[in-house]
């Protein structure tokens, strides 16, 4: 049974990323092409799962050196390991304040005091401790 390839423009469409990102991801060793047709690069469907996985460490703040050491660790690669478990407290402070951020905007769209910044309610969810991020 043979594998079905997509070429280049197929991943791009289906990942919503540009050929050129595919290709400097390529270029950067995230992702590796099956082969060619042609003149175009042909990808194994898995490039898409990988690709929605670097798409989100993108979006969660990770560089591209960052994903591309998390893509190639293996259990024994402690110092690395040890820096995900610290981007993972990033992250859970980064919801943290998106979570507060999100319910206040959310009390403030049916919210009748004016200003509505200066509703005790949007006001409560901001006091409190800093996150650690902020007092360091």
């Amino acid at each position: 049974m043979t594998d079905t390839l997509l070429d280049i423009a197929e991943v791009a469409e289906e990942s919503g990323l540009a050929p050129s990102a595919l290709r400097f991801y390529e270029k950067r060793g995230l992702i590796t092409p099956a082969g060619r047709n042609g003149l175009r690069r042909t990808f194994r469907p898995e490039v898409l799962g990988r690709l929605a996985l670097i798409s989100c460490a993108r979006g969660a703040g990770f560089t591209i050196a960052e994903i591309a050491g998390f893509l190639r660790a293996t259990p024994s690669d402690t110092e690395l390991r040890a820096g995900m478990a610290r981007k993972a407290t990033e992250l859970d402070e980064d919801i943290a304040r998106l979570t507060r951020m999100r319910d206040s905007l959310r009390h403030a769209s049916t919210c009748a005091h004016a200003p509505l910044v200066e509703c005790p309610d949007f006001k409560a969810t901001f006091e409190g401790p800093a996150p650690q991020s902020i007092r360091a």
